[in-house]
This record gives C-alpha cells, structure tokens and sequence, in this order.
C-alpha cells in the first residue's frame, strides 16, 4: 500500500512527466521499439538544459539571487512601486535564469516582502502579474524558457532572426504587463521599511567559476561549442568547487518528460495517417494551432509535438510563447507559483484561479490579435 501510496503522490506532482510516459509506452504499441528510436532524442537540448539547470543553481546556492533582491528594494515608501519593481523583477530575469526559476526564486521574497509591508491584499494579483511577467519575459531569448531552447535548437535558426521573431512581441507584451500593473494595483502607503537582511559574503571565487560556466553554455546554445564539451566543462567545474551536491538538486522529471516526448512524436511521425492529419491541421496556422495546442498540453509538450510536423518553427515559436498564458497548464512555470501561493498559510485563496484566468485569457487574446495583425 505504502508503494502505491508513493506512485500516486509522485503522479499527482509530476503530472506532465507522467502524460509524457504515457503517450511514449502507448505509441511503442503501434511502432515497436528499434534502432530508430535512438534518432528520436534531441541530446543538445537535453544537455543545454541540465548545464544551465546546474549552473542557475549554483547562482541561487552561491546567494546570488538574495543579493540581488537585497540591493533592489533598499528605501522604496510606495507600494506601486514596489510591487511593479517585484512584477518587472520576474519579466527580465526570466530572460537568462528561465521562467520557472524566476518564480521559484522570486515568488517566496514576494510573499515575504508584501507580508512585512502588510500589504496582503495585494498579494494575489501581484503573483499572478509575477507569473506572467516570467512567462512573457522569457520569450525575448533561446534560453528563457525550455520550448524557446528547443525550437531554437531543432530549427537551427541564427541569433539574429530568433531576436527579430520574438522582440516586436516581447516589447508589445511588456507594455500590456506594465499597463495591467499600473492601472489594477491600488498605491498603498508602505507602512513597515524592507529591512536588508544581514548577507553572508559571497564566495567570488565561486560566483566567478559559475558565471563563466553560464557564459560557456551560452556559446553552446548559440553553436560555437560542441554540447559533449559543455557537459563535461560544466560537471567538472562543479566538482572543482565541491558543490558536487548541486547535482542533486537537477529537475531530471523535466529532462525525462522531455525524453517521453521525444518518443512519442518520433513514433507519431512513422505513423502515415497522423503525420498527413497533423501536417494539414498545422499548414498556415502554427500561431493558432499552437497556442491552443498550449492550453490543453502545456507549451513545451506543444512545442515538442508540433515541431515533428511542420518547419514553420517561428509560428511555433509565436504560438507556444502566447499560448504560455491562457490556463493553468499552459505554461508549467504558472502552476509553481499556483503551488507557492496556496501553499502559504495566512493569505486569501480563494479566487486565485479566477483571477488568474481572467487575468491571463485577455492577456492571450491581446498578443494572439498582436501577432495575426503584426506577423502576417
């Protein structure tokens, strides 16, 4: 019983993960497992994702990210102010540390801070403004979010074309955010000061090895170092610094989830009937297609499936970016925030998933109508 009990439990938290083991083992029933298989797995993307998922951590252990916060919110007296600095925080971190990271980083200080300046009320708009702050954010480069890393990665597309696809959006969306922010969120009188913490020093020679393994791994993502150089660069710099434990703290479900896919649409691909439906259903509208897509499968599972059948990778790229907003699922970077709000004792939850969809569909539908009258 104990065994199931702990099946179900890692089910329920590791929701895409299983969707995406499923879909593998169902689709080996209609094309049997063989050497083909072994061509289905993007190894790039994959290890692009754990050398920047290690090194982002050896930021936040290094104490990085509280650094940062400290500095960033020294003699603010308006509230406004500062819950826009906390909203604009998460949209241009996400840029380089990825959305999810942004949010696991930033959300608790959020709560932390808007607590201590009794400023409850404000807190669930705040977040979900945080959240898609992160997910808008992190569609300005390849390395903000995973299906970013991906479709930038299979589509072979230079640095040059990527920005000039994605920044008339990311700036349309910046002003939506900050618009939203500014007209929605009250200006309260801070009634407590943020008091700075007392910071440990931070190890510079460790912030120095980290930063130049994050700049390193940048060069792989824009194809000047091979991705088998970067891993092992990467591992061994982490044992050099005896933060071999970091290793630990890898999201390999996001690395297996993304394997799972890779399965089920190389097998997709071999089936005839799916293949010819699916190269129809996407044939000039990948923006649309996609960013519904999103809604139901998340947008990395979306990016993943879709880019198996169409190589109109910068409507994949619109589609999967916009369909971040929209549901709860749409990007799995929104339910980690879900899960640190409602994990919090003492504040309002009920009404957060309205306010979320609410929030989050008009958002949606403002960088969809973008993007048709924009890009066509």
């Amino acid at each position: 019983m104990k065994k199931t009990g702990s099946i179900i439990e890692f089910i329920k938290k590791e929701k895409v993960l299983a969707i995406a083991a499923a879909l593998a083992v169902i689709s080996m029933f209609f094309i049997h497992p063989n050497a083909e298989y072994a061509g289905y797995v993007n190894y790039r993307v994959l290890a692009i994702l754990f050398c920047l998922m290690l090194v982002v951590k050896g930021f936040q252990d290094v104490g990085l990210f509280d650094l940062m916060t400290e500095k960033l919110f020294g003699n603010l007296s308006g509230s406004k102010r500062l819950c826009m600095l906390l909203i604009w925080l998460c949209f241009f971190s996400s840029m380089l540390i990825t959305n999810d990271v942004a949010l696991i980083t930033f959300v608790p200080f959020t709560i932390m801070v808007l607590k201590r300046c009794h400023l409850e009320k404000q807190m669930m708009p705040v977040i979900v403004l945080q959240t898609m702050g992160a997910n808008l954010g992190s569609m300005v480069t390849p390395i903000g979010n995973p299906q970013n890393l991906y479709l930038f990665s299979v589509s072979e597309m230079e640095i040059g074309e990527f920005f000039q696809t994605m920044l008339p959006l990311s700036m349309f969306s910046f002003v939506i955010l900050s618009l939203a922010g500014l007209l929605l969120l009250p200006n309260e009188k801070i009634q407590v000061g943020i008091k700075e913490r007392p910071s440990n020093r931070i190890d510079r020679i460790s912030l120095l090895m980290y930063s130049g393994l994050f700049i390193f791994n940048i060069l792989v993502v824009l194809h000047v170092v091979p991705w088998g150089v970067a891993v092992v660069v990467t591992v061994v710099g982490i044992f050099i610094l005896r933060k071999q434990y970091l290793l630990c703290r890898v999201d390999y479900a996001l690395l297996l989830t993304f394997t799972g896919f890779f399965i089920f649409v190389g097998n997709m691909g071999r089936i005839t009937i799916i293949r010819e439906l699916l190269y129809q259903i996407l044939h000039g509208k990948e923006i649309l297609v996609a960013t519904i897509g999103s809604q139901f499968l998340s947008n990395v599972p979306a990016a993943i499936l879709l880019s198996g059948f169409t190589d109109n990778y910068k409507g994949l790229l619109l589609g999967t970016n916009i369909g971040g907003l929209g549901t709860l699922i749409a990007s799995m970077a929104s339910l980690i925030s879900y899960k640190l709000y409602m994990n919090e004792p003492e504040v309002e939850k009920k009404g957060y998933v309205t306010t979320f969809s609410i929030y989050n569909v008009i958002g949606l539908i403002l960088l969809l109508l973008f993007a048709v009258i924009f890009y066509r």
